[in-house]
């Protein structure tokens, strides 16, 4: 009973340093550049130690973008009790940096992938319906009011343009005005 333990232990760390590689993988080669022999050698595992957590790299790949998700969930909890404009500066960095760029190379993949396409928007849907909710509960926000929804929504969106932008340039003095202004609208729409 006692091997037991450091054996899970052991397979824990092993998928972890496996999801992480992943990620960083998809980040900074995008889906092409990134199979599961690359991501086995970036984690220091073997190809088979690997494929035995993951029999496939639609299996990889997708539990990185779910550990990517739960780090960004994590991260939103933390917020608590925050500015409306730290809460919003947090959610803007969610999609800034290299979990987000990973998270858009496999979108933009399961959109030529017909296996992996079903499986990624499963996760979004529920990772947005998670991010959303979050975002309420953050910023106070009373749903019930007409037009609250779509505000947080329209926030998350543009949330997730500036992300885009970002993978080209580094604007980021572009972007603290446009985030200060939407904390301001925020304020308004939200009371």
């Amino acid at each position: 009973m006692g091997d037991v333990t450091p054996k899970q232990d052991r397979s824990r760390v092993t998928r972890q340093r496996l999801l992480e590689a992943a990620v960083a993988c998809l980040a900074e080669r995008g889906w092409a550049g990134s199979t599961v022999s690359v991501v086995a050698e970036r984690a220091g595992v073997s190809r088979g130690a690997a494929q035995h957590h993951f029999p496939t790299r639609e299996d990889l790949f997708t539990a990185a973008v779910e550990f990517v998700a739960e780090e960004r969930s994590q991260a939103l909890r933390g917020l608590t009790g925050r500015s409306r404009a730290e809460v919003v500066e947090a959610l803007v960095a969610l999609y800034t940096g290299p979990l987000f760029r990973a998270a858009l190379h496999l979108w933009v993949a399961a959109s030529d992938e017909d296996q992996l396409r079903p499986r990624v928007t499963e996760l979004e849907a529920r990772v947005g319906r998670e991010t959303h909710r979050m975002a309420v509960e953050l910023l106070g926000a009373d749903e019930s009011r007409p037009g609250v929804r779509e505000t947080v929504q329209g926030l998350l969106d543009m949330a997730r343009g500036l992300g885009l932008a970002t993978l080209l340039t580094d604007d980021s003095a572009r972007r603290a005005r446009v985030v200060a202004q939407w904390a301001r609208l925020l304020d308004d729409a939200l009371g």
